[in-house]
């Protein structure tokens, strides 16, 4: 069929692949929508259309290697597995394709936060700000408190009569949980749209982890962004609540916390290792950073 731009929570279920298992029914499921489906072992290319709702995708069953892009653009590879999750916000079209890496069965669980919830949690959390705020857009990303949610409501789903009670409690959590962790607020009062897509935010987040070392340079990301450098930094800002300059020192830095933890390499060695040349520029960020030296850092291991 036709594949829309943008289309509504109670149509989206027409788009998506596979067999649907169970899912919401009936009036307790005002707040929020619930599909559980299986997912073929491999899939082409496809096109899922946009929801104004936020949608977490969660892989509850399997394992497999994904990719997605913009339409016409660099494929992103994403390894999933269980507890894997997706979160979309509205935006643009996504193209996606997989393939299974294991003989388990490849289900997941679509969630669908009704707006008017989600915008009530956004004001609790960001009062007269909150028409500013945007979620962010992740993919194949860890949260164990978004996925215990979830799975709570995958249990209502499954059961022959859900409890609105509950089903209401548990949506309220997961608007909250979304408007803490996962939204950020436009620095104008423009109301501009969020943010890079979250393939691309993903592109530029792991090409900067693998660069950590380097001195860095807006420019490049930019670049490799394909948008200029007064409007990247400005997206990067909203998508991960950091600007691109200190997100690359965080980079550096837990790099620092893993191997002061880990080896036994000198502090000297570890501040080249993550791009500082001056031990005691080093120091200084580390401290800044954690409250401690690197030498008293690594004594609490």
């Amino acid at each position: 069929m036709p594949i829309p731009e943008i289309t509504s929570a109670e149509e989206i279920e027409r788009y998506a692949l596979g067999t649907k298992i169970a899912g919401s029914r009936g009036p307790a499921w005002r707040d929020v929508r619930v599909a559980i489906k299986s997912l073929p072992p491999t899939a082409g290319v496809f096109t899922m259309p946009v929801v104004t709702e936020p949608m977490i995708v969660w892989i509850s069953s399997g394992e497999a290697e994904a990719q997605e892009r913009e339409h016409g653009g660099a494929w992103l590879t994403t390894h999933l597995k269980r507890g894997s999750l997706y979160l979309t916000a509205a935006g643009a079209p996504y193209e996606f394709r997989w393939r299974t890496l294991t003989p388990e069965p490849f289900e997941v669980v679509l969630v669908l936060l009704g707006l008017r919830l989600f915008r009530e949690a956004l004001r609790e959390t960001f009062g007269a700000r909150a028409p500013h705020a945007h979620l962010r857009d992740l993919s194949g990303f860890a949260d164990e408190r978004l996925v215990a949610l979830v799975r709570q409501l995958r249990e209502e789903a499954e059961r022959p009569t859900a409890s609105p009670l509950a089903v209401r409690g548990l949506a309220q959590a997961l608007a909250v949980h979304l408007a803490r962790e996962y939204t950020t607020l436009a620095d104008d009062a423009r109301g501009e749209s969020a943010a890079l897509p979250g393939f691309k935010l993903r592109r530029i987040t792991d090409w900067m982890a693998e660069h950590r070392a380097e001195e860095f340079c807006l420019a490049r990301l930019a670049e490799r962004a394909e948008v200029s450098e007064f409007h990247f930094n400005r997206l990067f800002k909203r998508a991960t609540g950091l600007p691109p300059s200190r997100y690359h020192i965080k980079l550096r830095l837990d790099a620092a916390r893993r191997l002061l933890r880990e080896t036994k390499k000198s502090i000297i060695t570890i501040a080249n290792e993550v791009g500082y040349s001056n031990p005691s520029h080093f120091a200084q960020l580390f401290r800044k950073e954690t409250g401690l030296s690197p030498s008293d850092y690594r004594r609490q291991r």
